[in-house]
Order: structure tokens, then C-alpha cells, then sequence
């Protein structure tokens, strides 16, 4: 692969400083230095020890909700220039959709349609004195744009969406402060959403588990064949610390779970396997390549092409991300793109 950085901004240098009033995510790390120089362990049969974290692109325009796809490829949402990017196997960037509704996360169901949380107006940086009054969805934005739900079943607004996931059966599960189902009827259905903060959701291989963050804990849900859970219970704590974000499953069932610290890794019965460290806090993770052998993902921040990390003055978001790939001994599950 070859290191992509997202050149539609325009020439870096003269830039710099109308990214620092344009784009979004917060002042810099001052307490941390990144990239972060780690060094891999082995886990065995997960990933081999000396493996380097492979950079393959970056840039100030976001990526979130990364999902692999079937030629090996990587899809990443970017919701401030309203597109979904593309990673191909050599790491060429290419945009894959644009004019989306602000999309957050992606998934891909049994039928092959590319699905989304789409946020619509609701970035916390925006720039405007207009009323945000754009929905946001759980929607298919491909083969033909189509909403699934736009509320709750109270009528409520779904608000700024995380994470979803898509089962065979044909629901949708979704993440938004708790956890939610969207059936095949378009109705909504909590899973748990009283006393949690989540994030990154995912279901087992089987799909007879659903997996949801619970900030450092990971919870886990018996699925019915009709789609719908029971059985919550404390599945995993995150030994390594930090909370955690995105979620992938392998072959074998195991659950990976992007967090700070970086991807920790959980055995099919919640037991702690280990640590892949990684150059920067990690939001979303993605098994794709030859077999599904190569683990990516989404790290915050960004340099630019002149080796400075990218900034933003205090009180902007700053919306600079990374993407990195790491050659792996598991693969990814592969009746499921996500």
C-alpha cells in the first residue's frame, strides 16, 4: 500500500491556516505526543510480535465507521464534506458516494446495500446561524437512498447517531447514548438505554450475541432469531483502560475494541487475550484485504504533508484523522462485511 493524504483541500501550506478556521475537533494533545512510537507483542494467533502499524492515509476531512469490502477494500464515512470514501487494496483514495446526509458510521447488510447513521446537521463545530433542522436517520444510502427510521418509537428525535451494525434477519442495530433495533418494519426497539453510555456496537459471528460499549466495559445481549435481546450481562472489561469505541469480531468469534491505549482484544468468552498498541487513540476497526488477514483502523489526528500535526486554535474541532493497517495472523469473519 501507498500512503494516501486527502489532497482536496488544495496545496498544504497554504492551508494550514484556513484549516484552523474551517475544519472541526478541538485544540491539539498537549499532554500527548503523536504519533506514538509502539512496539507490538505477540498474541498468539491474533498478530505476530515486531509487526509495524502501516500508515495508508490522512487528512483533515475526517473518517469514522470504517467497514471492509468484498474486493478488499476499505470504506470510510466522512461526514463533514458529506461523503463516504474509499481505500482500494493499494491504498488509492477515491470518493465512493458524495452528497451524503453527514453519514458517521457505515455497514453493510446480508443483500449488499451500504447502510449508515447519518448525522445530518448536528456536528458540535459547526459554523452557522441557521436552525439545524435536518433528521438524522439510520438509512440505506446505497443501491438507492432510503430512510429506515428517523425517530423513536415515542416520536422522539434519534439525535447525534454513533455506531450500527446490520444482522441477516434484517434488523439494524444502532448506538446513541444506549442501544437501539431497527426491525424490518422500520420500528425502533431499545435494547438498553436507561443506565449506559455507549458507543461501538457488534454482533458475534453467529449473531446470537450482540456486543455494545459500556465506556471501559463491554456488555453483551442474547439475540432472538426475531431480532430481538435479552440476557444483558457485563461481558468484558477493558483491562488495557481507556473507553471503548468501535468494535470488529474474527473468525474464531474473538471481539476487537478500539480504544486509547489501542485495539484490545477479547475472546469469544469475554476473556482478556491482549493489547495491540497503536501510533494514536483509535475510534473504528475494520478486518479487509487478501482474506480478510488485514486489521485497520482510525486514528485521531493527522500530520500534514510538511510533518507538522494538524491544529486547530482552542475551542475548534479538529477533524484530521489517520488510517492504519496492520498485516494479522486472524482473520476476520467472512460471512459478514462488518
Amino acid at each position: 500500500m501507498k500512503l494516501a493524504i486527502d489532497a482536496r483541500v488544495g496545496p498544504w501550506p497554504a492551508l494550514l491556516a484556513l484549516l484552523s478556521a474551517s475544519l472541526g475537533v478541538g485544540a491539539a494533545r498537549a499532554q500527548e505526543s503523536l504519533p506514538r512510537q509502539v512496539t507490538i507483542a505477540a498474541i498468539p494467533g491474533i498478530v505476530a510480535a515486531g509487526v509495524s502499524w502501516q500508515l495508508v492515509w490522512q487528512g483533515p476531512n475526517n473518517a469514522d465507521g470504517i467497514v471492509g469490502t468484498g474486493d478488499g477494500g476499505l470504506l470510510f464515512a466522512q461526514e463533514q464534506p458529506r461523503r463516504v470514501g474509499k481505500l482500494d487494496t493499494s491504498g488509492e483514495y477515491s470518493i465512493y458516494l458524495g452528497d451524503t446526509r453527514g453519514v458517521g458510521s457505515l455497514g453493510i447488510d446480508a443483500s449488499g446495500q451500504l447502510l449508515g447513521v447519518e448525522r445530518g446537521c448536528t456536528d458540535p463545530g459547526r459554523r452557522t446561524v441557521e436552525p439545524c433542522n435536518e433528521p438524522t436517520t439510520v438509512s440505506v444510502l446505497l443501491p438507492m437512498h432510503r430512510v429506515l427510521a428517523s425517530s423513536f418509537a415515542d416520536g422522539r428525535a434519534l439525535g447525534r447517531l454513533n455506531d450500527l451494525v446490520a444482522a441477516a434477519g434484517g434488523s439494524v442495530y444502532f448506538t446513541v447514548g444506549g442501544a437501539y433495533r431497527v426491525d424490518s418494519n422500520g420500528r425502533v426497539h431499545i435494547v438498553a438505554d436507561r443506565d449506559i453510555r455507549s458507543n461501538g456496537i457488534m454482533l458475534s459471528p453467529d449473531e446470537r450475541t450482540l456486543y455494545v460499549t459500556n465506556r471501559d466495559t463491554i456488555l453483551a445481549f442474547d439475540v432472538a432469531p426475531d431480532g430481538s435481546t435479552s440476557n444483558r450481562r457485563d461481558f468484558a472489561q477493558l483491562e488495557a483502560g481507556g473507553n471503548g469505541d468501535g468494535m470488529a469480531v474474527d473468525a474464531a468469534g474473538r471481539v476487537y475494541v478500539t480504544s486509547g491505549p489501542g485495539v484490545q482484544v477479547l475472546a469469544a468468552d469475554g476473556g482478556y487475550l491482549g493489547l495491540i498498541p497503536t501510533p494514536r487513540p483509535v475510534i473504528s476497526a475494520a478486518f479487509s484485504g487478501i482474506d480478510k488477514r488485514t486489521l485497520y483502523v482510525v486514528g485521531a489526528g493527522a500530520r500534514g504533508a510538511d510533518g507538522a500535526e494538524l491544529t486547530t486554535p482552542d475551542g475548534v474541532r479538529n477533524n484530521a484523522k489517520t488510517i492504519y493497517a496492520l498485516p494479522m495472523l486472524a482473520s476476520g469473519y467472512a460471512g459478514r462485511a462488518k
